[in-house]
């Protein structure tokens, strides 16, 4: 039987897209004919309708990264250090595309995921621009709705006993959180302006989400829900998933300096739209990307522009 959070993501997912959006999507999946299962769409383009000069967010699901890849290094890289990102142009627009099969997106998008990379993504708005069969739509919306339920098992506990709050207040701090957990370029204040702008999209979802974890974990004595961790527990997995998730990151960005052509320039133009950081890169960073991006890494963490 469908949960209530589960038709809400499918009801989300379903929200019609800008139809060159759409075409870029399809063209993406044209690519992968024997493994493609979804293309979402997601991110700070989302609202747009001015797409040129953007640079469009899409994460690619596919059965098995051997039937996408015919196997190899790309195949192997994935698995061992998901997801694998591409550049993608179509009809004048320019994109990205990260690659995760479907066991790895489900398994991504779960509170026991050893980073917050996914989730943190997917409890945001995103669309469903492209899919395989019903089955492939049916097994992204099973993924997509563990995902706010991830955020609210995590983030309840680090909210403090006895303290009022907010459905929104949630929100803010489980993003603040994830913000915290990659090394990421965004401006101060981002989490408080993901929510703010629908808060009652973040409305809607929370309460689903927490009617989730009730029906899963029960109700106690005095009607509370008890939270998945203690304070002392969630604090330590928080602890965690920031150490490991800023190794990640530039774990991703080795390996995409042999998937991502000019990923050093995007990383510069994602950082200065973010952060108003003003990077410039130089054409021996461009020779040498890993030793080039590493080498930003102090200004950046100084400057704040990078946390």
């Amino acid at each position: 039987m469908t949960s209530p959070l589960s038709a809400l993501v499918a009801e989300e997912l379903a929200l019609p897209v800008e139809p060159a959006v759409a075409a870029m999507a399809a063209a993406i999946a044209a690519r992968y004919p024997n493994a493609a299962r979804a293309v979402l769409f997601y991110g700070s383009c989302l609202r747009e309708t001015r797409l040129d000069g953007l640079m469009l967010d899409f994460y690619l699901i596919v059965s098995d990264y051997r039937s996408a890849y015919s196997g190899g290094w790309l195949a192997w890289a994935n698995k061992q250090i998901p997801p694998n990102v591409f550049p993608f142009e179509h009809d004048g627009l320019v994109a990205k595309y990260a690659v995760l099969s479907e066991a790895d997106f489900a398994a991504l998008n779960r509170p026991e995921a050893s980073s917050v990379s996914v989730w943190a993504r997917f409890a945001q708005p995103s669309r469903l621009v492209w899919a395989a069969d019903d089955a492939a739509r049916a097994t992204a919306v099973a993924a997509i709705s563990e995902a706010p339920v991830t955020l609210f098992e995590l983030t309840m506990p680090m909210m403090g006993h006895g303290t009022e709050y907010q459905m929104a207040d949630v929100w803010r701090r489980g993003f603040q959180l994830t913000y915290g957990a990659e090394l990421r370029a965004e401006r101060k204040g981002r989490n408080n302006s993901v929510v703010d702008a629908d808060p009652d999209r973040y409305e809607r979802f929370g309460l689903a989400a927490g009617s989730q974890i009730a029906a899963r974990r029960g109700i106690g004595p005095n009607g509370e829900v008890p939270d998945a961790l203690s304070p002392t527990a969630a604090n330590r997995r928080w602890t965690k998933l920031q150490r490991h998730g800023k190794l990640l990151t530039l774990a991703r960005l080795a390996k995409a300096t042999t998937t991502y052509a000019g990923g050093i320039d995007y990383l510069a133009w994602k950082i200065n739209r973010h952060a108003d950081a003003a990077i410039t890169i130089r054409p021996w960073q461009r020779r040498w990307p890993i030793l080039g991006a590493l080498s930003l890494l102090p200004k950046l963490l100084m400057k704040g522009s990078v946390r």
